[in-house]
């Protein structure tokens, strides 16, 4: 299968001189098309800095980022935007949807970016509403929906512009465990369509429903083992022995 991402050695620097803080130690990562990967790995050890600039909302100091095929490690702000906006699909632990409009104009707004018709956004709205299993929700508020809604909302925003890859960040982290787990085998489904999915974590639950586990510590990819695959949605027995070491 084709790489999605494809980095060789990625390094992010913030500061000069003295100051200088190495967050990316040279990162070496590659996710092919339709797997489904955790990152892991506690805070400070770089996850947040390497999600940031694999969404293409930041650029790293050096190395090479490849993105879909196509070379973004050296792209401006402007051709970020419009590469993060066409091939990245994002889920945030914090939903960050727009309390004022209703569920399917926040799945629409993606599409209206993109430049895709009021009919097509609709039609394609409503279809992905009906994926996520709340069509019935698509003229109400967020303000309206529990917090697995409002996540299952936020999925079907991410896959408006059909992207290459679906990224997210803490996606269970505000929800209580049953909605948790919902939201995991959401993720799962999403996968097994064919979705290209990189889930960005510390909870060992969460990581132990990907079929690759990739961990980073002090700014350098960690050998990890393939994960176990929870069943059902359910947290695997390696998973909850680690929470409990925890």
């Amino acid at each position: 299968m084709p790489n999605i991402i494809e980095t060789h050695q990625l390094t992010k620097v913030f500061g000069s001189n003295g100051n200088a803080v190495h967050a990316l130690r040279g990162i070496d990562l590659t996710v092919e098309e339709g797997e489904l990967v955790a990152l892991v790995g506690p805070s400070g050890s770089g996850k947040s800095t390497l999600m940031a600039i694999l969404g293409c909302l930041d650029s790293p100091s050096g190395g090479t980022y490849s993105l879909a095929g196509r070379w973004v490690h050296d792209l401006s702000g402007g051709e970020l935007a419009r590469v993060r906006n066409g091939k990245i699909g994002f889920v945030f632990q914090s939903y960050n949807l727009l309390p004022r409009a209703s569920v399917r104009r926040n799945v629409e707004l993606p599409m209206l970016y993109a430049g895709v018709g009021r009919r097509e956004r609709r039609r394609r709205a409503d279809e992905l509403l009906e994926q996520v299993g709340i069509a019935d929700k698509a003229d109400v508020l967020p303000a309206q929906l529990s917090g697995g809604q409002r996540q299952r909302v936020a999925v079907a925003r991410a896959l408006a512009n059909r992207p290459a890859l679906l990224l997210a960040d803490e996606p269970t982290g505000a929800l209580d465990s049953q909605t948790g787990h919902e939201v995991l085998a959401l993720f799962r489904e999403l996968h097994a369509r064919g979705n290209t999915v990189l889930l960005v974590t510390h909870d060992p639950t969460v990581a132990a429903m990907a079929e690759r586990r990739v961990e980073i510590h002090d700014g350098l990819v960690r050998a990890a083992p393939p994960a176990e695959v929870a069943s059902a949605g359910q947290p695997s027995p390696a998973a909850e022995a680690d929470e409990d070491a925890a």
